[in-house]
């Protein structure tokens, strides 16, 4: 489905991403794990059309959609929930969703989509018509992702989706993105924490200094003498 060839991208001068490669295959759930600093954000702005690259492609379904832009990119069908939720914080948590539908035009689809999001966070529906801005920060998360899902992508992306919430939200979080994968959809997460990323997807990439140097099973990933060592404190 995505697929990421020798890209390279940076700020000015300065070079960040340096030949990375990825693949996102149809139906999988794939990560991007790596710490601080190491390119996982500048990879996603690249992909997802807020950066030009400086060298390489980013295909989706055969298409070559490098340098898009961001909104053409969502009408393909990627659509990315970005770190620290960037809701709209004086607006109602359905309006935050609807603003995920904003492209559609299909009402019956959206009232049902909705309905399938309040399923997923049941906290959400009683928490409506309340500003986005007073819920708590995992509540906020759910709405982000609820966001995400309204555009109806077949490729979600989510960037941190543990950053600075308590571990019995995360596993609310992956409990719930278990359900989004077992309807169809393809998911790509780039994480920090490395535990909480292995936990969702099968498939790892682990981002250095701009480079991917690990690549894998995350089951044989989790197993790896340097991971063990640099990310999971073993």
């Amino acid at each position: 489905m995505l697929e990421v060839e020798r890209l390279s991208a940076g700020y000015g001068p300065v070079q960040i991403l340096r030949d990375v490669s990825l693949v996102v295959s149809d139906g999988d759930v794939v990560t991007l794990v790596g710490g601080n600093g190491s390119g996982k954000s500048t990879l996603l702005n690249t992909v997802c059309g807020i950066m030009r690259p400086l060298g390489g492609r980013v295909v989706l379904d055969g298409t070559d959609i490098t340098g898009w832009s961001s909104e053409a990119i969502v009408a393909r069908g990627m659509t990315q929930v970005p770190e620290g939720r960037r809701l709209f914080p004086n607006m109602t948590v359905r309006e935050n969703l609807l603003l995920g539908a904003y492209r559609r035009r299909d009402r019956g689809g959206i009232a049902r989509d909705q309905a399938w999001i309040y399923e997923l966070f049941p906290v959400l529906e009683d928490r409506q018509r309340q500003a986005a801005g007073s819920l708590s920060g995992g509540e906020q998360q759910m709405v982000a992702i609820g966001r995400g899902l309204m555009a109806r992508p077949r490729l979600l992306i989510l960037d941190e989706l543990s950053l600075g919430l308590a571990p019995i939200m995360v596993d609310t979080l992956v409990d719930a993105l278990a359900k989004v994968h077992h309807e169809g959809m393809t998911i790509f997460v780039v994480e920090q924490d490395v535990a909480t990323a292995f936990d969702i997807a099968r498939t790892g990439y682990v981002l250095e200094d701009g480079r991917v140097v690990l690549s894998g099973a995350t089951a044989e990933l989790r197993s790896n003498p340097h991971v063990k060592k640099a990310y999971l404190g073993i």
